[in-house]
């Protein structure tokens, strides 16, 4: 038997000297927020979930928890845990935090801790899927390097707080399905581009703000809603904006000479009480993939050609007289 070639061993000799220089350089974890940690898990009454959580070990081995080169925990997820009881407090302790993830742990109720107030540099808080509860706290206008905020599938309520619109970093707002109410506050997203407006499935009222016509919106779903208004601002020439869901609402407006977005993938309309005919710029969205105008009160022939075939007639369906390909051919008057 031959031994082996040099050049299969040495690949494992490097694999081996890289992992060992890994290990040697990986960055303790921080006493504090070591502390913190075990804290959290003793609040939550140590789930199964937080099994790698051994005080003897360094937390930034723990699943999970990243830390960063320094040992501070600057990530921390929990989710899909079968555990009650609040939101532990002691998270507003883990000062470094910049991305805070809870999801699908349906049992977790009560407000958002006030604690959260310390988390300076957090950028991203995803809350998802619980049972929290009462209105979006004040506290989090401190927390101004946020720039992606989820709070959906809880039991918020209350109108949406005009001091969101105060985060200077603030790109991406997820409130859907909650019980929000009253109007939309204006300006809550600030950038250039790729912002992501979703507030879909609250009680929201009165007419969608002319600020979300300035271009920089790649996405925004109001749908579930019950906003009126005439929201044509948000389309014309120039527009980036890439799905846009403004279904079940009460919004009344004449679609015939919309210019919709070049880039569109998605646009729903449907259920609303929106009038006209369908636009004629239409034709050339080469991006649509999905498109809905049902349950409204347009009317006239849909326009043929070039993109136009994509559209079955599924998306049309429960208008007041639309006609034509793909639906029923248009009935031509009859002369006297």
């Amino acid at each position: 038997m031959s031994p082996p070639s040099l050049w299969f061993i040495l690949p494992l000799f490097l694999f081996f000297l890289i992992t060992l220089a890994n290990r040697a350089s990986a960055a303790v974890c921080h006493e504090g927020d070591h502390v913190t940690l075990l804290k959290i898990k003793k609040n939550l009454r140590n789930p199964a979930f937080l099994s790698t959580w051994i005080p003897s070990t360094d937390c930034c081995t723990w699943d999970h928890i990243v830390c960063s080169d320094e040992g501070r925990v600057e990530y921390l997820g929990l989710s899909f845990a079968n555990v009650s009881g609040r939101i532990p407090p002691a998270i507003g302790d883990l000062s470094e935090l910049t991305s805070l993830e809870i999801a699908y742990i349906p049992r977790l109720t009560g407000p958002i801790p006030s604690s959260f107030a310390k988390l300076s540099n957090l950028a991203s808080l995803l809350i998802r899927v619980t049972s929290f509860s009462g209105p979006i706290p004040e506290f989090l206008a401190n927390c101004t390097n946020l720039a992606a905020l989820t709070l959906s599938n809880n039991k918020i309520s209350g109108p949406i707080p005009r001091f969101l619109s105060t985060l200077p970093s603030l790109g991406d707002l997820d409130l859907s399905f909650n019980s929000f109410s009253g109007a939309i506050p204006p300006n809550l997203l600030h950038g250039q581009y790729g912002l992501s407006l979703t507030l879909s499935n609250n009680k929201l009222t009165g007419e969608i703000p002319r600020s979300y016509g300035d271009d920089g919106l790649d996405a925004m779903d109001l749908s579930h809603n019950r906003l009126r208004g005439d929201p044509s601002f948000l389309f014309g020439i120039g527009k980036h904006t890439r799905s846009i869901d403004l279904s079940w609402n009460e919004l009344e407006f004449d679609l015939t000479h919309a210019i919709l977005p070049h880039y569109l993938n998605h646009l729903d309309l449907s259920h609303n009480r929106i009038h006209g005919s369908v636009p004629k710029s239409l034709k050339g969205l080469n991006n649509l993939g999905y498109l809905n105008l049902t349950y409204n009160r347009l009317c006239g022939e849909i326009p043929t050609g070039r993109y136009m075939e994509w559209h079955s007639a599924d998306c049309y369906l429960h208008n007041k007289c639309l006609c034509g390909t793909p639906l029923p051919p248009c009935q031509k008057p009859v002369m006297n």
